[in-house]
């Protein structure tokens, strides 16, 4: 296992549209690994793969606390089956856009199929917590951020801001 290294806006590669995954292999089954690990140490409860350059639709999510026993999910090739008409706000941040907190208005409760790690159809029901942060990975996989949900006035100061500290670590 390893930690990887988690791109940031303006990256454009978290634009991209993640492919699905064929076989479920060694490769597949380490690149896993290492995304819990990395999502473990950041710390987050949710990473999709395109967050550390690797365009495949995998996601992972632990809603457990620091004190909690870990209860990693892992979703591969998850589509999103059901969502419900009823809306929750929570404040969402992103591991590739640091330290930046908004609320976001997304479905109360959502559905999602994947495959397990051992290649198995799972079917889940989601609310609360874990709906928003599926729908937050499942968006990573198709290109698209939380900032996205946000007034264009916000998105783009947010990104202008990222654009800039990116610069001057270029530069730096």
């Amino acid at each position: 296992m390893a930690i990887r290294t988690i791109i940031s806006i303006p990256d454009p590669r978290l634009r991209q549209v993640s492919e699905p995954v064929g076989e479920i292999d060694d490769e597949i089954r380490t690149l896993v690994a290492d995304m819990l690990e990395t999502m473990y140490a950041a710390p987050g409860i949710g990473l999709a793969a395109i967050q550390v350059a690797v365009p495949k639709r995998i996601v992972t999510i632990d809603l457990a606390r620091k004190d909690e026993e870990k209860k990693p999910i892992v979703l591969i090739n998850p589509e999103i089956t059901f969502t419900s008409e009823d809306h929750a706000v929570y404040e969402e941040g992103c591991l590739s856009i640091p330290e930046y907190y908004e609320e976001v208005e997304r479905p109360a409760q959502c559905g999602v199929r994947y495959l397990d790690l051992e290649g198995r159809t799972v079917e889940m029901m989601c609310e609360g917590l874990l709906a928003t942060c599926v729908q937050h990975e499942f968006d990573h996989l198709n290109g698209v951020l939380f900032i996205d949900y946000l007034s264009r006035l916000k998105r783009d100061r947010v990104i202008k801001k990222f654009t800039k500290q990116a610069k001057r670590e270029a530069i730096g």
